[in-house]
Parts: C-alpha cells; sequence; structure tokens
C-alpha cells in the first residue's frame, strides 16, 4: 500500500542518515569497532571466494613461483627481468592512481591533479630548459637531469613531450577505466537479481527515469542527456562520454548497467575514451600551460598584480630558478637542495588528501557494517 511504502521510504532515509553519523570524527569507538568487524567479515568471504577458485589459486601460485626464480636465478637474463620489474611497478603505480581517482570511496581525491599533472609539468618544464627528453635512466622518473650532450636550442617538440609521458598517462586512464565499473556492476547485479540496491546514486538513477518527463532543472536534464546518449547510441555514446572530462560519467556506468549493456563494449568504450583520448586531451593542456614562454608570461602577469603582485611574483621566480639549477646538476654534486613554500605547501596539501583518503576508508568500512546490522534488522523483523 501507499503508507507503507510511505513508511519503507522513510525507515529508509533514517537508517541512511544514521550510518553516515558512523564517522571518526562523530562516533570514534563505534566507527573504529565496526571497521576491524566488516575487515573480519571481508578476509572471511575473500577466504571462502579463493576457496571455491583455488584451481585458479593453485595455478597463479605456480607462476608467481616460476616468476619469483626466474626472478633470482642469476644469469644473462636478469637485464630483462629487472628492466620488465622496473616497468611493472612504474605501470602498476599510475594504475592504482588512476582507480584511487576514479573510486575515490567519496573523498574527491583526484590524483590527476596531484600526482600525474605535476609530473607531466615537471616533464614539460625539464624538456624546454634541457631542450631534450633523454634524460639519464636513473634517476629518471624519480629525479629529473638535463642529458650530458649538447643540445641546439629550441630543438624540442610538443610530439617529444608527449611520447615522453604517454605510458604513465595511458596506465592513469587505464586505472579511471577500470575504477568506473563498480557502479556498472552494482546496476547490473541489481538489474538481473530484481533487488534493490541501498545506493543513493542508483537510487538517484531510478527516481530520474520515473520523473524523465517532468524534469525542469539543469541538472536533471544533463543527467538525462547522459543517460539517453548511452542507451540508444551504444558504444560510440559511451566513446564520447568517457573522452571528456566529464562528471557525470558514474551515471553512465549506472545506465549500462541497469539496461545490461555488454560488458565488453561498456569497458572497451570507457578504456579507449578514458586512457587514449581523454588522456592526450589532458596531457595537451598541461604541457601547452607549462611550456616555457606561457609560464614566462604567467609569472610577469602576478608581477603586475596592483600591491600584492611583486611579493607573489617573488617565490614563483625563486621556485623555477631553483628548478633549474637542480636540472643542470646531478644531486650528489654538492649543490644545496634550497627548499620553496610552494613546494612545502604542495606536499603538505598531498599529505593531507592521503589522510583523509584512509580515514574515508574506515568511515566507509563502518558504514558497510552497519548497514549489514539494518538489514539483519529487517530480515529478522520480517519473519516474525
Amino acid at each position: 500500500s501507499f503508507s507503507d511504502s510511505t513508511l519503507l521510504s522513510e525507515r529508509k532515509r533514517r537508517d541512511r542518515e544514521e550510518r553516515l553519523n558512523i564517522v571518526l570524527w562523530k562516533q570514534p569507538l563505534v566507527t573504529l569497532q565496526y571497521f576491524f568487524l566488516e575487515t573480519l567479515i571481508n578476509l572471511k568471504e575473500w577466504t571462502i571466494k579463493l576457496w571455491h577458485r583455488r584451481s585458479i589459486l593453485v595455478s597463479l601460485l605456480l607462476t608467481l613461483a616460476v616468476l619469483t626464480a626466474t626472478y633470482y636465478i642469476e644469469g644473462t637474463h636478469q637485464q630483462y627481468v629487472r628492466y620488465m620489474e622496473k616497468k611493472f611497478f612504474w605501470c602498476a603505480y599510475w594504475v592504482g592512481l588512476g582507480i584511487l581517482s576514479s573510486v575515490g570511496l567519496g573523498t574527491g581525491l583526484h590524483t590527476f591533479l596531484l600526482y600525474l599533472g605535476p609530473h607531466i609539468a615537471s616533464v614539460t618544464l625539464a624538456a624546454y630548459e634541457c631542450n631534450s627528453v633523454n634524460f639519464p635512466e636513473p634517476p629518471y622518473p624519480d629525479q629529473i637531469i638535463c642529458p650530458d650532450e649538447g643540445t641546439t636550442e629550441g630543438s624540442i617538440s610538443l610530439w617529444a613531450i608527449i611520447s615522453k609521458v604517454r605510458l604513465e598517462a595511458c596506465m592513469w586512464g587505464a586505472g579511471t577505466a577500470i575504477g568506473e565499473l563498480p557502479p556498472y556492476f552494482m546496476a547490473r547485479a541489481a538489474r538481473l537479481s530484481g533487488a534493490e540496491p541501498d545506493d543513493e546514486e542508483y537510487q538517484e538513477f531510478e527516481e530520474m527515469l520515473e520523473h524523465a518527463e517532468t524534469a525542469q532543472d539543469f541538472a536533471s536534464r544533463a543527467k538525462l542527456a547522459v543517460q539517453n546518449l548511452v542507451q540508444k547510441v551504444g558504444f560510440f555514446g559511451i566513446l564520447a562520454c568517457a573522452s571528456i572530462p566529464n562528471p557525470l560519467f558514474d551515471l553512465a556506468g549506472i545506465t549500462c548497467g541497469h539496461f545490461l549493456v555488454p560488458f565488453w563494449t561498456f569497458f572497451g568504450a570507457t578504456l579507449i575514451g578514458k586512457a587514449v583520448i581523454k588522456m592526450h586531451i589532458q596531457k595537451l593542456f598541461v604541457i601547452i600551460t607549462f611550456s616555457k614562454h606561457i609560464v614566462e608570461q604567467m609569472v610577469s602577469l602576478i608581477g603586475a598584480i596592483p600591491s600584492v603582485g611583486p611579493s607573489l611574483q617573488k617565490p614563483f621566480q625563486e621556485y623555477l630558478e631553483a628548478q633549474r639549477i637542480k636540472l643542470h646538476h646531478r644531486a650528489d654534486s654538492g649543490v644545496p637542495q634550497g627548499e620553496n613554500w610552494l613546494s612545502w605547501m604542495f606536499e603538505k596539501l598531498v599529505i593531507v588528501m592521503v589522510c583523509y583518503f584512509i580515514l574515508s576508508i574506515i568511515n566507509s568500512m563502518a558504514q558497510s557494517y552497519a548497514k549489514r546490522l539494518q538489514q539483519k534488522m529487517y530480515s529478522e523483523e520480517k519473519t516474525k
């Protein structure tokens, strides 16, 4: 009946508000207790799943044993092993950051702004300063130092910089594509099972479908446009949504899962859009923004600001000069490594974001355990 559905929706709303209050800064002891209990439950579930797939697990362990033996046995193959090891960890690092950027667990932790963007910017500045991208390895990519051989002024090209950072940029884009899979699988499982997941984005999506004809505000119309594009155009609609910076792409994943779009259609279009097309657009934007003449113009424009301009311009000039000196000297050459307040602020920002990300994981898992308790109460009430 209508009254029963109203009571049920009201109870779900109260339960959701109750779960959202389970955070470390409001209920620290309860949050930590629920976090540890949820961790134990997840470990138990993963152990059971691994046991049911023990044949795959044994194959993976045998493969790992062979790779470990190859890694430690001396021979001429070691140079290839070291090369593959370096590339594997480099790619895994950026794929992991890409996944964090998409998943984020409600933090908005955008690793492009924190890690990949600054990396591309530093490579761009170094390329124009050194007139080369052949930075000696090692220390690159941990540290950028100009090569010893002389180069012609102005010989660096835009394509050379793009090629230099292509691997890490594409790996980051692939990670963001992988991070878009949870909304797709959640919506697909809900549609196939007929269950109603207690997920705010999915509930918002269903409400949007119910009130599609009466939507008036811009946000609702934009979401409907994304949903119609993905549903009607298919692969190329998903590709178009994934190829541009699109905060509504989670809705595309939910739409594809809800309408049972095949996995490889969704993931293939998302991978191409994010790891190839969108990544090259973002790379070009960063490289052009941090090209030598544009950076110099921005610093001069900062100095032109009335009253505070010269005081703001000085730290930027000092930072750029310190970077130029660092690029032309090796770490063991005895050049003093000064610290600028800009780099200090950026380091502290990264630390704060990572700490907040860890806190959000604890809060999210604690809220998941609270949801388990609420669902258990529902089932007990139904059996009475």
